[in-house]
Order: C-alpha cells, then sequence, then structure tokens
C-alpha cells in the first residue's frame, strides 16, 4: 500500500509516459505487452531479486499472486510469466537510451512539486559526480573492458560517471550518466596509473556528462560536488561553461601553486574564521579566502574561493578543504561545508554502494550485450528512485506509527524493505483502491 500509494502521488502520468517505449519487436509474434515486461523488470529489482537465477527461485511459482500483482501494475492481462530471456530480448528492443529519458523524467515532477526543496543549498541542488565500475565480468567480452587484478584473479570492469542529486538525510538520486568507453586501443597495453587511468576517462566522460546535465536540467540551479579529481583548470571551465557552481575537494598535490597561495594567504586574514562547537562537542574550525587566481595549463584564468576546516573529535583532528566558487562568508561557509562539500560521499554509500550491496546488484552482468547491460542500469536507477522515495517519505513512518515503532525498528533496518516488497508481491494481492490514492493524499520527502 505505501509503495503504491507512494507511486501514485508522485508519478500519476506514469503509465501513459510507458505506453510511449519505441517497441521495435515483430508485433505478430509478441507474447508480452511491454508495459507488463517494465514491470516484471523493475518489480523483481524492488523486491531484491539480484539475478536470473534468484528471479525464477523467488518469483516463478504459480501458487503465488506474482503474475496479478504485475498485471495490476502494468495494468495487463497477461496469463503466464515471462523467462529471464524473455526480459533481455525485450530491453535489447526498446533500448537503453528510452530507460535514461525515462530516469530523467522521473524527477522532474518531484522538482515540480518542490518535494525536493529541503535539500538546496544556498538556493542550489547539490550535484554529487563520481565514477564507479558497473559491470563487473571474469573474462573479457568486447575491446571496451578494463583490467583489474584482484585476489590474484583478473577482472574485467565497465565504468560508468554518475551525477545525483544528493541531500543531508541519504537522497543520492540518479540525473544524469556517461557510460565510461575504454577505447580499444587501449587493451592489453601496459597498466596505465590509476590516477592517470582516471584523468584519461574520467575527465573526459565530465566534458561529456555535464551537457547532458545542463540540458536535461535547463533551468534548474545546480552545485556539483566532488573529489580533488576535479580540482583543476579543464573541470573548473567545464562547470563555468555550463552554469554550474561547484564545490570540489581541494588538496595541495592537484594544484601545489593554488594551495600554496591559500595556505599564505590564511594568516593575512584573521578575521576570516568561524569557530563551531557542535551538539557532540566537535570542535569545527573554519577559515577561508575569496578570490584565488589560479592559471591553468591552457592558460585561462579562474577566480576560486578556498574553504578549510578542522575538525577535533576526541582529542583527533582531521582537516578538510574545498574550492568554490560560492562566496565565503561567516554566515556561509557551516552550510557549504556541510551541505555541500561533506555530501560528496553520499554518491559513495546511499548511491554506488547501495546498488552494489543489495538485491540491485549493480555490478551483476545482467547480460553479456552491452546495450542491454545499459538498459539494465537503468531500470537499476528507476527502482533505486522508487525505493528512496518510499523509504525517506513520510508515508511508510504514519503507517508504522501504530506498532508503535519507527520503520527501522519494525523492519529490522531499511535495507530489509526490498525483502519486505518481496513478501508482499509474493503472497498479497495488492488492493484495487491502492491504485486509486486519495487526492487529499500529503506526502513528504526526508531532505533535511
Amino acid at each position: 500500500m505505501a509503495f503504491l500509494e507512494t507511486l501514485g502521488h508522485y508519478w500519476p502520468g506514469l503509465p501513459a509516459v510507458l505506453k510511449e517505449m519505441p517497441d521495435s519487436r515483430f508485433q505478430p509474434f509478441v507474447d508480452y505487452e511491454k508495459t507488463f515486461l517494465f514491470w516484471w523488470g523493475v518489480a523483481s529489482l524492488l523486491a531484491g531479486v539480484g539475478s536470473c537465477r534468484q528471479m525464477d527461485a523467488d518469483l516463478r511459482d504459480d501458487e503465488t499472486e506474482v503474475l496479478g500483482n504485475v498485471n495490476r501494475l502494468a495494468r495487463t492481462r497477461q496469463t503466464t510469466l515471462p523467462v529471464h530471456g524473455t526480459e533481455s530480448h525485450f530491453l535489447g528492443h526498446i533500448g537503453s537510451a528510452f530507460f535514461g529519458q525515462l530516469r530523467t523524467r522521473m524527477l522532474e515532477r518531484p522538482l515540480r512539486m518542490k518535494a525536493l526543496d529541503g535539500a538546496r543549498l544556498r538556493g542550489r541542488f547539490v550535484v554529487a559526480v563520481d565514477g564507479t565500475g558497473w559491470l563487473r565480468l571474469t573474462e573479457r567480452h568486447c575491446p571496451h573492458c578494463l583490467e583489474q587484478k584482484h585476489n590474484g584473479k583478473t577482472v574485467y570492469l565497465h565504468q560508468v560517471l554518475e551525477a545525483k542529486l544528493v541531500s543531508p538525510s541519504g537522497l543520492a538520486l540518479s540525473m544524469a550518466t556517461d557510460f565510461i568507453e575504454n577505447p580499444a586501443g587501449d587493451a592489453g597495453t601496459p597498466a596505465k596509473s590509476e590516477e592517470a587511468r582516471k584523468q584519461d576517462c574520467e575527465l573526459k566522460a565530465f566534458a561529456r556528462l555535464a551537457p547532458a546535465l545542463r540540458q536535461a536540467y535547463p533551468q534548474l540551479p545546480l552545485c556539483l560536488t566532488s573529489d580533488s579529481l576535479y580540482g583543476c583548470g579543464p573541470a573548473l571551465q567545464i562547470a563555468r561553461d555550463h552554469r554550474l557552481s561547484y564545490i570540489f575537494t581541494f588538496k595541495p598535490g592537484r594544484t601545489p601553486a593554488l594551495w600554496d597561495d591559500f595556505q599564505s594567504l590564511l594568516p593575512l586574514v584573521p578575521e576570516n574564521t568561524l569557530r563551531v562547537l557542535e551538539p557532540d562537542q566537535t570542535r569545527c574550525v573554519y577559515r577561508w579566502v575569496n578570490g584565488l587566481l589560479h592559471e591553468d595549463t591552457q592558460r585561462r584564468r579562474h577566480r576560486v574561493n578556498a574553504l578549510q576546516c578542522e575538525v577535533t573529535r576526541d582529542g583527533t583532528t582531521t582537516r578538510f578543504a574545498w574550492m568554490t566558487d560560492l562566496p565565503l562568508t561567516e554566515r556561509s561557509v557551516q552550510d557549504i561545508a556541510t551541505k555541500g562539500g561533506r555530501l560528496r560521499s553520499k554518491i559513495e554509500n546511499q548511491g554506488f554502494n547501495a546498488q552494489k550491496n543489495s538485491g540491485l546488484n549493480l555490478e551483476h552482468a545482467y547480460s553479456k550485450h552491452l546495450e542491454i547491460a545499459k538498459a539494465y542500469y537503468y531500470l537499476i536507477q528507476i527502482a533505486h528512485t522508487l525505493l528512496q522515495f518510499l523509504t525517506l517519505g513520510s508515508l511508510l513512518p504514519r503507517l508504522t506509527r501504530h506498532y508503535g515503532k519507527p520503520p527501522v525498528a519494525l523492519y529490522g533496518g531499511l535495507k530489509n524493505i526490498p525483502r519486505r516488497l518481496l513478501d508482499c508481491f509474493r503472497y498479497f494481492r495488492l488492493p484495487d483502491q491502492a491504485f486509486r490514492p486519495p487526492p487529499s493524499l500529503r506526502l513528504r520527502l526526508d531532505t533535511s
């Protein structure tokens, strides 16, 4: 019920959008409607069924309610469940591009509803950018595979660059994606250092991702946050060209001359200091300099502001630093650090790790056909978006209140919700009224 009401509240137009899928299958031979196969794939991911073998074990049982429930989600009347090869065949005919566009469109309505406004930093949505491996194989299957040694064995990877809208509450919603295609000539050549390879691929992918992100959200005020790889002239120029603010990790080894300027100017502006004692007795000392000049290797000049934060907890002091184009003042530095720079970890923890170490199974080879694998990747992003709106929405705590426990205590942790969804799909008939949420239903999303 909670899932269906969340779905109906935020995405009432989804059935009409799914009818737009460009299905190139030979229609006289088609047994399963496209909307049914879409929901069959998404429902299996929502329920934590992370492989074709597990799908057969958990979902293919005539004594359960699975078939009827997927029919209700898809508004179809299929009489049998598909075998796992049917889903891959379907995705190959639809293509990954449609599902990428659907992922983007699914954020448009919550943004228009202002459901995500609580995650804004100084009026901007914070977007974490980072790369990760998304397809892990034990043998090379195409010239674009990257090689990596792991526990004495060679694994073959495909990488992706993601831009995710992040919030202090733990949201990590996929906004834009660029698949990093290792050039065919690199396969089998002597391995480059990790830093050289990342600059070779990730920064080039960022040059493609940034315009795609801006094109998808042309008017949305955005602020990028990422690691020190992006704290360089090319990334700063890309951000400026596409009207993207930024808060990048600042490290001395990345731009040493700029770091030296920052450190030499700090003693000259003692008034640019803010000391904060957190409720847990953590001491934070913020120091900053505005208007630093950086000239990159192409002789382009960039004006950046630099912020340093020394955090002392249990007698141990840790230093963090960021470069940004946002003005630094006594009133803004704490928000820029805590709601901007330090949110970078959300894309790794609540984003990639959550998708890899759960039933979403991000690195699983759902298909060795690259286009089909990309379609599965987008289905994972769509399913993860739905799960986040469910787990961080106000409806789930409201429904569990009469048990006298919050959802985390009732379900033994939010990571167990996919298993609860699986039980629901298998053993309970989804009620018809759940597909018609009352007009007065009000839901809020925890973004703070």
